[in-house]
């Protein structure tokens, strides 16, 4: 069950964390910023390198000293804290035309391949074996100089009594190079003597290499943001008076404030959301909502920041700037849902733990075993205890969730879909029913008055004057469609006196000097209405599929003056969405505040059946909740859809929410409520957000399986010398890659077609 939690006094902050190569890292940066004072949780992420810190510092410790606190603590436990900015940058940076983090790499290479020649030279029949003191010139540098990274990290680790892949790789190097200069000192002069500096040099070299590969692998993961990001235009045309060209101004975005008047060019980048003010366009808006095709705009319409302007020229006028606006809370809610972990992962995080410790009594045992109980030679122990130290490291167990979720969030945001969290993905595998309230979620949202019978003597223009004069503030669908029927009346300028709403019900007050009542048929009954002829007309009305009110007057003698009909239309996916989703085996149901004639007529247009109980009807906002959790209750795993504010409780009632965005803009308090949002109102984006749902928590399992397949069969192999530490040493690189690269396949989903 979802709730909605106020915790304004706890302060996120975000911090980049150089220097972590593995799921030990992580456990190890978290332990260490959860024993600052006033931290409360902390979620360290391996793809991104970030981590971020939910807590509150204390009330005479000023936020920066806090944050110091934080950075401290970071660099404590062996890592380089650094803002996320300046991680980004080091990432994008280049030496020479060649990416920054590369010429390590390219140098190991170079000083590694004359090592490796012999092994070549070999299998041609060939004796290429370089004297020693060459490969101890050669090897000696990769392994002080460019493996100095692993020495570093492995001593921090082993300060505070803990263990890394660093660890794992130095240890295991160090031996393979001491062994090495070892045999060549107690070699007699002139004798040629088998040396094992090739392995040092070349598992180094690989693991550079793998770590390099995976990085930029897991740049591909962070594309979306980075093009969420890049919609943001560096500059406005600002009109300072409001409306001359001539006096229009380039202002940097960051300036902008509300109310500011601005000129869109055609082709442009929105800098803001905003209002147009005048003029009419196109407005492409699918980087945001994932709708390929232009929506028209025009005088009175939204946009939104971000959003790319067609041939038109607008003026606008800023509604939200900074954080306020649309494309930031987007940008921010796919950073969290990155950032965050999946239950999944707890079994990782405790594994990794213990991992390392684990490895290094393994290897102790394979040396000790061959060289003692088997009889070796001292080097060939010592290899066999090399290749399981360096096969063991857990670098893809680290990356295995945290890449998936990067790469499945963002593919989703692409499309439209935004998931806040990452244990929306487990909720969402175990749904058993898909409830959908009615109006605005499977049906347009905009009812038509399609119907006015009125009762003998009554002037139809009044009763229309009437009603919109008690509904002029409501914001709800049928007051809409009240005053839009009264546009086709000159306006006499009615205003209500007193008015009082019911929530669910109607409203009443006084309208030239009458005391009237508008709302719906129940209501008026429990009223005590006396309908007189009308009777009937209400009840071939609901039958008809019309959602019914009515208009009465009086205080103690209430009497109906009208009844009005609404009608509303399906969405135009909604009827497939539906049938997609009971095709894939989910239960689906509609819940509506309609009058059951309304609701099933609408129900049977769409495809659900009211004999199954798909249809729960005449339900008021504040009982939706407890429709939900009554669902709940009977043992199913509920999946509810809405948009609206009154939708917000059943949203937080359910085991996983989708508000749903629409033309007026969506609701707020029901996407804050939602685990998932849908930037555009389609229907058959709820099927879709089930689907990436479940396409990446088995990304996720598929990672981990390969994760560990990778340490439980080569740990053993490596062990019983059937590995050397080369071919270790190029597995466990090969499986950081493998496991990016699996969960890089995410970026190839697209939402189901639209027939």
């Amino acid at each position: 069950m979802q709730t909605i939690v106020d915790t304004p006094s706890l302060r996120p902050v975000d911090l980049g964390v150089g220097g972590m190569t593995c799921a030990s890292c992580v456990g190890r940066v978290e332990r260490a910023l959860q024993r600052v004072p006033g931290v409360q949780s902390v979620s360290v992420n391996l793809a991104t390198e970030s981590a971020r810190v939910l807590g509150q510092p204390a009330t005479d410790e000023p936020p920066s000293a806090w944050q110091a606190r934080l950075q401290r603590a970071v660099r404590d436990a062996g890592y380089e804290p650094r803002t996320l900015e300046a991680a980004q940058q080091a990432q994008a940076s280049s030496l020479l035309g060649l990416p920054r983090d590369f010429w390590p790499v390219l140098l190991g290479i170079l000083l590694t391949l004359p090592l490796a020649g012999p092994m070549v030279g070999e299998l041609l029949g060939e004796h290429w074996m370089l004297p020693a003191l060459w490969q101890f010139v050669l090897a000696t540098p990769v392994q002080f100089i460019l493996g100095a990274r692993f020495y570093r990290a492995g001593w921090h680790a082993i300060k505070v009594g803990s263990g890394n892949m660093e660890l794992l790789v130095a240890l295991g190097t160090s031996a393979a190079w001491g062994l090495s200069t070892w045999l060549w000192w107690r070699a007699e002069p002139g004798a040629v003597v088998h040396l094992y500096y090739e392995a040092s040099a070349m598992i180094i070299t690989l693991v550079l290499l793998g770590k390099w590969l995976e990085a930029r692998a897991k740049r591909q993961t962070t594309e979306a943001i980075r093009a969420l990001q890049a919609l943001r235009p560096e500059v406005a045309h600002l009109l300072p008076d409001g409306q001359r060209r001539e006096s229009m101004q380039d202002v940097p975005v960051a300036e902008l404030l509300p109310d500011d008047v601005l000129l869109v060019k055609a082709g442009e980048r929105f800098p803001a959301d905003g209002r147009v003010l005048q003029g009419q366009s196109a407005v492409d808006e699918s980087m945001l909502t994932g709708e390929p095709m232009p929506v028209a705009k025009r005088v009175g319409d939204s946009v939104t920041g971000g959003s790319l302007n067609g041939d038109g020229v607008l003026q606008i006028q800023v509604l939200a700037v900074g954080t306020q606006s649309v494309l930031s809370r987007i940008i921010a809610l796919v950073q969290d849902a990155q950032v965050a972990k999946p239950p999944v992962q707890r079994l990782v995080d405790r594994v990794a733990t213990v991992f390392v410790p684990v490895v290094l009594l393994i290897a102790i045992i394979t040396f000790f075993a061959w060289w003692a109980w088997q009889g070796v030679a001292l080097e060939v122990a010592v290899l066999h205890a090399v290749a399981v130290l360096v096969i063991a490291c857990p670098c893809a167990l680290g990356l295995a969730t945290p890449t998936a979720i990067m790469a499945g969030t963002g593919v989703a945001a692409r499309h439209g879909i935004l998931i806040k969290d990452a244990a929306v993905l487990e909720q969402a595998q175990r749904v058993d029913v898909v409830a959908f309230d009615k109006t605005g979620t499977l049906t347009e949202g905009r009812p038509r008055l399609v119907n006015l019978l009125l009762a003998p003597g009554v002037d139809q223009q009044q009763v229309l004057q009437t009603a919109a004069a008690l509904q002029r503030q409501s914001e709800h669908p049928l007051a809409r469609a009240v005053l839009d029927a009264l546009a086709s009346y000159p306006d006499a300028g009615w205003m209500a006196e007193s008015v009082q709403t019911v929530p669910g019900h109607g409203s009443h007050g006084l309208v030239q000097g009458s005391p009237m009542w508008v709302g719906s048929l129940r209501w008026l009954e429990q009223l005590g209405v006396e309908w007189g002829d009308l009777s009937a007309s209400a009840q071939a009305m609901q039958a008809q599929g019309q959602t019914v009110s009515g208009l009465a007057t009086g205080t103690g003698r209430i009497r109906a003056l009208a009844l009005m009909g609404f009608a509303d239309q399906p969405k135009a996916h909604a009827q497939q969405a539906i049938a997609d989703l009971r095709t894939q085996g989910y239960r689906v149901c509609m819940i509506s505040g309609d009058n059951r004639g309304a609701a099933e007529a609408m129900a049977r247009r769409l495809g659900l059946r009211p004999e199954a109980g798909e249809v729960l009807a005449e339900v008021l906002p504040a009982d939706k909740a407890a429709r939900v959790a009554a669902l709940r209750a009977a043992g199913q795993r509920v999946l509810m859809v809405g948009d609206g504010i009154n939708d917000a409780p059943a949203l937080a009632a359910a085991d996983v929410s989708i508000a749903m965005s629409h033309a007026q803009g969506g609701s707020d308090v029901a996407m804050h409520a939602a685990g998932i949002t849908l930037m555009r109102g389609d229907p058959l984006l709820v099927s879709g957000a089930l689907s990436i749902a479940r396409r990446t928590l088995n990304k996720i399992r598929q990672n981990l399986f390969w994760a560990f397949v990778y340490n439980t069969a080569g740990i053993p192999l490596a062990a019983l010398g059937y590995l050397s530490p080369m071919v270790a040493g190029a597995a466990m690189a090969l499986s950081s890659v493998s496991v990016v690269a699996n969960a890089l396949w995410l970026k190839r989903w697209k939402p189901a077609a639209q027939s």
